[in-house]
């Protein structure tokens, strides 16, 4: 049996590896593994649109090191742990960008292809859970499973919204990928992968885009919203109870998790309940002390937030110095103070504001990157946005923009046949 490797079958390889390994909470391969692709893929030329992003996320790393080089000094060893996390997304913008290399018909059916494999092996990870521990607590589905999806969730979209992004699968591989797309991200019994949905889903139908009717559906989704959340106050329920009432409890206290500005570290409830604004109120509390200097520009790299008490983690460690939040605008901070924080704003907004078009392939890829500019404000402030070490967007985001640079390119050369 003979195989042939060409440029794209190593291409879609190294694409699926680079996207399933965010699956699994192995950072330090992750990030080896980003980083062949990267110098194995380098492109002889990049749009402007590519390189403002990057440099963005560069201009933030870079802050990062002012402290790091002239006021602390840090180990080495966390300040190169610092410098992988802070170059997460730049090696994922620029990872997307240059693994894009096909045909607008074939890319979008690489992004499917890879959100497949992405869900039959969660569905996989779930049933063995199943098997080998015989429960299907909600807990321990999602420590085995995974904790959300936001690829997948992407995916979703693009094949509920497969006419305007013209994939080309027949009705049966439509409604094939749709379900266990589908089934799999609703396992993860994630809020953000929930809100992010709704987002994109706003995004696409054109109602993130300002004008009357955009505030008109904002509103009664507000309304909605309001309603939904106290008929869930009303039913109050337990922390300790079923899958669902664990489910609805984390809703119910997700206003207060992310925002409270008082919490009673003695009280274990509230402490666990409300650990996202303790790490907050830490990091501000911690910087500002420090002076107008690390306020401005951060502690640097190698700079780690102290609880102040020894916790338990995910991965069963207890840690009492650690050197990222989930609040990624707090991580920023932290590192590069106001300024780097202020930078990631500016690629948000710059994100938001795509260019307009006549292309309807491409207007529907910009109302996607705007609802991606809006989710990422909320997965910044949980879980960290694009420097989060399981997360793929910015691969994603990076793809979406050569791609909509390759179907601008067969427009202007379908227009030039026809002239």
């Amino acid at each position: 049996m003979k195989f042939k490797f060409s440029n794209i079958s190593l291409n879609t390889f190294l694409f699926l590896i680079c996207i399933v390994l965010s699956l699994f909470q192995t950072y330090e391969l992750t990030f080896l593994i980003w980083t062949i692709t990267f110098l194995l893929t380098i492109k002889q030329k990049y749009s402007p649109t590519i390189l403002v992003y990057v440099s963005l996320f560069t201009a933030i790393l870079f802050i990062s090191f002012i402290p790091s080089i002239f006021i602390y000094s840090y180990r080495l060893f966390p300040i190169i742990r610092d410098f992988t996390y802070l170059a997460k997304p730049v090696l994922g913008l620029l990872i997307g960008y240059q693994l894009c290399r096909y045909p607008s018909s074939k890319g979008f059916r690489i992004l499917v292809y890879a959100g497949f494999t992405i869900a039959l092996i969660h569905i996989g990870l779930l049933i063995f859970a199943f098997f080998k521990f015989k429960s299907l607590d909600l807990n321990l589905i999602r420590s085995k499973g995974g904790f959300f999806s936001d690829y997948e969730i992407y995916i979703l979209i693009l094949l509920m919204f497969h006419k305007k992004f013209e994939l080309t699968f027949s009705k049966k591989q439509i409604f094939l990928f749709t379900s266990v797309i589908g089934f799999s991200s609703l396992t993860y019994f994630a809020r953000t992968n929930m809100i992010q949905f709704l987002i994109l889903i706003l995004a696409m139908k054109g109602f993130l885009i300002l004008n009357k009717t955009t505030i008109k559906v904002l509103t009664a989704l507000i309304i909605t919203a309001l309603v939904s959340y106290s008929l869930i106050l009303n039913y109050n329920p337990n922390r300790t109870g079923d899958g669902v009432n664990r489910l609805l409890y984390k809703i119910k206290i997700a206003p207060e998790e992310a925002l409270k500005t008082r919490i009673n570290r003695d009280d274990w409830k509230d402490f666990n309940d409300n650990y996202r604004s303790f790490e907050n109120i830490i990091a501000v509390k911690q910087v500002s002390s420090n002076g107008i200097g690390a306020v401005l520009f951060g502690e640097g790299l190698g700079s780690t937030l102290n609880l102040g008490r020894r916790i338990h983690t995910t991965d069963g460690s207890e840690v009492q110095y650690i050197p990222i939040a989930h609040n990624g605008f707090m991580t920023v901070f932290l590192k590069a103070g106001i300024a780097g924080v202020i930078t990631l704003i500016i690629f948000l907004i710059i994100l938001y504001r795509q260019p307009k078009s006549t292309i309807p392939l491409v207007t529907n890829i910009n109302l996607l990157l705007i609802g991606s500019s809006i989710f990422l404000i909320v997965s910044n402030w949980v879980f960290m946005g694009f420097y989060l070490k399981l997360d793929n967007k910015s691969i994603i985001i990076g793809f979406l923009i050569a791609l909509r640079e390759i179907i601008i390119k067969e427009n202007n050369a379908l227009k030039l046949e026809n002239d």
